[in-house]
């Protein structure tokens, strides 16, 4: 069972990433968000309140289209893909709480292009973890964090919405 090494201010984090996609999207006319199921979706329902994209907002769970869905299995709590507004054409903001390998990223974006054909799709995580297996990077992050192999960083979010991240070490 994973254990907890060390604790974020996620809340503080978080306020950083909203900023930057604040000012990233400052003219954007055509802007829509689409978070990753489920810590992408959580900052993503967050960010489309505080940036009055309600209206614009999406969620997309990659579990079909991983490159590694063989190997990995089914994860137990796939949610549905729901985008409810019309990609063609949109600047659409992906929100990934962690990007570490890259195959996350790359699975949604091909989820996306189900739907049609976004002008820009530019790249939001809470934190970046290094360890790239495809050449990904985040537009938009707001701490990188070096982790060993048998580290991970885990979101959660309470019953009142507040945010949490934590390094968790997995014991063997």
């Amino acid at each position: 069972m994973p254990t907890s090494t060390k604790d974020f201010d996620a809340e503080a984090l978080y306020l950083v990433l909203r900023d930057q996609v604040k000012a990233g999207l400052s003219g954007v006319a055509d802007a829509a968000i689409v978070g990753i199921h489920s810590g992408g979706a959580w900052l993503a329902e967050r960010l489309a309140a505080d940036l009055g994209l309600q209206q614009r907002l999406g969620f997309i769970d990659v579990s079909f289209y991983r490159d590694d869905y063989a190997k990995k299995g089914l994860h137990p709590d796939v949610k549905p893909t729901h985008i409810p507004f019309n990609v063609d054409g949109a600047t659409v903001v992906l929100v990934d709480d962690v990007l570490y390998t890259g195959r996350t990223t790359r699975a949604a974006i091909n989820v996306l292009f189900d739907y049609g054909r976004p002008a820009c799709i530019r790249l939001a995580a809470l934190a970046d973890r290094g360890g790239r297996e495809l050449p990904v990077a985040a537009d938009f992050v707001a701490t990188t964090v070096a982790l060993g192999a048998q580290q991970s960083l885990a979101l959660a979010r309470a019953e009142d919405g507040q945010f949490t991240l934590t390094i968790e070490k997995d014991h063997a």
